[in-house]
């Protein structure tokens, strides 16, 4: 896998993870005492001769707004093994968050850390394309896709919390 990604949402076509960092801390300095959660999740589609995988980046501010990005990654073969390619979406997900390191995380922290007593807060989430429905066929791998980003001091979330995967990147996968 590879580890340069380009981003891109309405307004902006091709940012490095440089560009998206700068807009995430943008955003949060306009409200710094309000409550944020940064979430990363990717989706996949098996295509004719590919699959696909989007990685989703979105900031939200609770109740105010958000800002988000996408980042695209096609491997040349149809990936028909449905635990592997929950594990790849797992990987890339796991890869987009390593970006954050702990200094930038601390970063993005620090700016809302001296109004935490007015509200403030600042999560960070990965959002998984798995289920615990019974009907679910993911539901067999929950626990060790969440383990593994619970690993990078994310909260995990799964279907039908984890919308950045399960909804905006899978809106980008066809």
């Amino acid at each position: 896998m590879k580890k340069h990604f380009r981003f891109h949402n309405l307004s902006h076509k091709s940012m490095s993870f440089t560009d998206v960092y700068h807009y995430i801390k943008t955003f949060i300095k306009q409200d710094p005492k309000a409550q944020y959660r940064l979430m990363i999740g990717t989706d996949s589609q098996v295509h004719a001769k590919s699959t696909r995988f989007i990685t989703g980046i979105v900031i939200r501010r609770e109740g105010h707004g958000v800002w988000a990005c996408l980042t695209r990654r096609d491997l040349p073969r149809r990936i028909e093994n449905l635990h592997e390619k929950i594990s790849i979406e797992t990987t890339i997900t796991e890869e987009v968050a390593q970006l954050f390191t702990p200094e930038k995380k601390r970063k993005l922290l620090d700016i809302t850390l001296p109004h935490i007593d007015e509200g403030s807060s600042f999560t960070i989430e990965g959002h998984l394309d798995v289920g615990r429905g019974k009907q679910n066929k993911t539901k067999v791998y929950v626990k060790e896709m969440m383990a593994r980003l619970e690993e990078l001091g994310m909260k995990a979330l799964v279907k039908p919390d984890s919308f950045v995967a399960s909804s905006y990147a899978n809106r980008y996968t066809k």
